[in-house]
């Protein structure tokens, strides 16, 4: 394995105002999702009492919208959206709050795999993640199977498997576990899958629809008690 090639970070009076910058654009899109999060919980109330209104499919169709947005965003939960939808409206709701769920995850993973490499090696360089400048050199210049044989090098025996040649089950595990907004929630983990370009797209697509079906599938067949 070649080694990479020596980083060195910036005086900080040229990397600063990059940096605040950088932050700024990111800050203001995980605020944009928690807004829209809060607009979304405010309204979601108002679905039961417009049961009988037009408005109703309005509304519906743009909370569907919304979660779908949301759920892309890193460390951002949605998943109360989701749950609400479902017992709010009950099985009718549960395949538009799934197909949703993998509208949202996949385009977290489509920005992840499409996020220029060389951005994200001047944002680490300018916050003197030289570790995380590593990375990302090594993800752009090494072809995949290098980079999981150096993982699993790296990893203890017993994840190695899982991190390598079951890594899309341990993705599909990663979005199942309790508090995995800790990691960066469902956008989070499927964005850091698409940068690591180990993941291939119709695999992905597939794991992402296995991963989020069995809650939206139970509501469905068995009603939205089984959230209760």
């Amino acid at each position: 394995m070649k080694p990479a090639p020596t980083i060195t970070p910036p005086p900080l009076r040229r990397s600063l105002p990059r940096l605040i910058l950088r932050l700024a654009v990111i800050g203001l899109m995980v605020w944009a999702g928690l807004a829209l999060f809060d607009w979304l919980q405010g309204h979601i109330a108002d679905l039961e009492d417009a049961a009988r209104s037009r408005m109703m499919t309005t509304l519906v169709i743009a909370a569907i919208v919304a979660y779908a947005t949301i759920i892309a965003i890193p460390f951002v939960p949605a998943i109360e959206i989701a749950i609400a939808l479902m017992v709010m409206e009950g099985p009718i709701m549960a395949p538009f709050v799934w197909i949703a769920t993998v509208l949202g995850l996949l385009l977290a993973y489509v920005v992840g795999r499409k996020v220029s490499l060389d951005w994200l090696h001047g944002m680490f360089r300018d916050l003197h993640l030289l570790r995380a400048c590593e990375m990302v050199y090594r993800i752009k210049t090494e072809p995949p199977e290098n980079r999981l044989a150096s993982l699993s090098d790296r990893l203890p025996r017993w994840l190695a498997p899982l991190a390598t040649r079951y890594r899309y089950a341990m993705l599909a595990v990663l979005l199942n576990v309790p508090g995995n907004v800790a990691l960066g929630g469902g956008g989070g983990i499927l964005m850091l899958a698409g940068i690591s370009r180990l993941f291939a797209p119709g695999w992905t697509l597939l794991t992402v629809c296995l991963a989020t079906a069995p809650v939206p599938l139970a509501v469905w067949f068995m009603g939205a008690d089984v959230l209760k």
